[in-house]
């Protein structure tokens, strides 16, 4: 009961992660646009026909190639292009196309926006348009920077202060900043705060999935750590239903932000984990906690620190030899996952599928909103469709084992890419189960390399490796938007990048060892080892090592 209650009620501000993670997908929109005209309009004329009002320009819009002829009520005659406006000299007759003298001027009185989809977004509430467009580009990549440096900040300080007061204050800071972006001022405050949000909400993930698996039990780990990105992928549901039920990017924004305020109001009910207080010596107080899961579990005879400190002070002083205690007294560096050969290799190739999977991840989802037909369906069933990824990615990794749950899997994600090029743009309903299907495959991939990340490497550097592959899954993230302004380039060069990734990763992951079954390892030479020593290819890993594996594996985010 305990265990349930802190997991569920943690993983229910996951939703948030995801929530500002992709609320820009409809914040940043860019609606159809052209130039404001000095004065009242009297008639509009469109390549192919016209009307008599300037809403009438909506009805009538085409193409961006092609450019609005507005006549004034005083009789002047304007050619209104997106990013310019031009005046005719002769204003006798109305037509669209004029062969005599015009006069070029810039869009000094601003411009008009189609608002028949959306009432407001920040694109229009701040011309984000033209000479400006870069910096409406600039929104997703510099919130996910705040998530990169967000998620190595917050993890530092949940070691040294507790994971409990990080929770705290970055589930707080998500409901603040997240309602005082609705309320900036300019663009520059927006990206500031906006910053703010992703810092805190990358800490908020990292630091739960730390809490959670620090309280589950180690036969649930892997199905309770996984379900973390589930949680996730729930907010991005989330930012669909509101998107589609409010089209004012300030009021949207509120809404997204006051969506996880119970549990803003009931976090503090959260206890410290046990592991964290024995870690800093407070054993009163780790001892209060268990007394508190053991009555509410009903558990007759609770386990006693004392009695746990005392017989695992006995096994490592029975255990422990010369040649452990250099070992485990020598600091380790980055420089440790390129030891030799086996292990750099090892190490490029799983920092290539932290990175690809997060690519990949991103790619999909904030291209969704681009793929034709309903925007807001589209993105509900790429979020959706991450749920039974999960379920067939622990499902996988105890049946068929890591490697080989991995391996097909990215080279489907590959395959679909490919196959995604070839499908006539006409047909929305096959290209949006395509992308679905490309984000299947992608999510079994990126769900699984957590665990398997950490089982590749040793016990004294396995916190590095897996906290280092985290840096590269950040990295993916910020290309990520950049990769999908490429479809200005060619409409599938983001797909082409990814499926090119995909499929290096899948081959370079052939060479990498199974671990399903295996003893974790506790030196390099044991990692280089592995997958070698046939004598070592069965058996379970020794209570021990579970038990280590538990505390490692804690820190799986940072």
């Amino acid at each position: 009961r305990f265990q349930a209650f802190v997991y569920f009620a943690s993983v229910f501000q996951a939703m948030s992660c995801g929530i500002h993670y992709l609320a820009s997908v409809f914040m940043a929109v860019t609606p159809n646009f052209v130039c404001d005209i000095p004065g009242n309009v009297s008639r509009v004329l469109s390549y192919n026909s016209s009307g008599s009002s300037i809403e009438d320009i909506w009805t009538l819009w085409t193409s961006t190639e092609n450019y609005t002829v507005v006549q004034l009520e005083n009789g002047e005659t304007w050619e209104l292009n997106q990013c310019s406006r031009s005046k005719r000299e002769v204003s006798s007759d109305l037509t669209y196309e004029y062969k005599g003298n015009k006069s070029e001027f810039s869009c000094s009185d601003g411009f008009l926006y189609d608002h028949t989809k959306w009432k407001s977004t920040i694109v229009t509430e701040w011309d984000l348009v033209c000479d400006r467009e870069w910096l409406a580009k600039l929104i997703q990549p510099t919130f996910m920077l705040g998530v990169l440096i967000g998620a190595v900040i917050f993890g530092d300080i949940a070691d040294r202060m507790g994971r409990r007061r990080v929770i705290w204050f970055t589930s707080a800071g998500q409901f603040v900043f997240g309602i005082a972006v609705a309320f900036t001022f300019d663009y520059y405050s927006f990206v500031v705060v906006r910053f703010l949000l992703a810092m805190v909400s990358s800490g908020y993930l990292v630091v739960a999935f730390v809490y959670v698996t620090e309280f589950v039990g180690t036969k649930a780990r892997t199905w309770a750590s996984m379900h973390v990105h589930a949680f996730f992928a729930v907010g991005v549901m989330v930012v669909a239903l509101v998107g589609f039920l409010v089209r004012t990017w300030w009021v949207y924004q509120i809404f997204l932000s006051i969506t996880t305020l119970p549990f803003v109001l009931c976090c503090w009910m959260l206890p410290e984990t046990p592991f964290w207080l024995l870690s800093e010596a407070r054993y009163e107080d780790a001892q209060k906690v268990i007394d508190i899961m053991a009555r509410w579990n009903k558990v007759s005879t609770p386990c006693k620190i004392s009695e746990l400190c005392s017989v695992q002070q006995d096994r490592l002083g029975s255990g422990r030899t010369g040649d452990n205690d250099v070992s485990s007294m020598k600091k380790h560096n980055i420089l440790d996952l390129f030891c030799n050969w086996p292990i750099a290799r090892r190490t490029v190739t799983v920092w290539l599928v932290w990175f690809t999977g997060s690519l990949g991840y991103y790619v999909f989802s904030l291209s969704s909103v681009s793929l034709g037909g309903n925007e807001y369906l589209n993105l509900f069933l790429i979020g959706a469709v991450e749920l039974p990824s999960y379920v067939i990615a622990c499902i996988g990794m105890d049946k068929l084992g890591r490697r080989n749950t991995l391996i097909p899997f990215l080279f489907s994600s590959a395959l679909i890419c490919v196959l995604i090029m070839f499908i006539p743009q006409d047909f929305n309903i096959l290209i949006i189960l395509a992308n679905m299907a490309g984000k299947f495959s992608i999510g079994v991939a990126f769900g699984l390399i957590y665990l398997y990340t950490a089982e590749l490497y040793p016990t004294i550097v396995r916190s590095l490796a897996v906290g280092s592959g985290s840096m590269m899954c950040r990295v993916g993230s910020v290309v990520a938007p950049f990769c999908v302004y490429l479809r200005s380039v060619w409409i599938f060069m983001p797909l082409l990048l990814v499926g090119v990734m995909a499929l290096l990763s899948g081959i370079l992951t052939i060479m990498l060892p199974e671990t399903l079954g295996k003893p974790l390892t506790n030196t390099l030479m044991e990692a280089t080892e592995l997958g070698r020593n046939k004598e070592n290819c069965s058996g379970k890993t020794p209570p021990e090592k579970i038990e280590m594996f538990g505390q490692e594996t804690a820190n799986t985010e940072k």
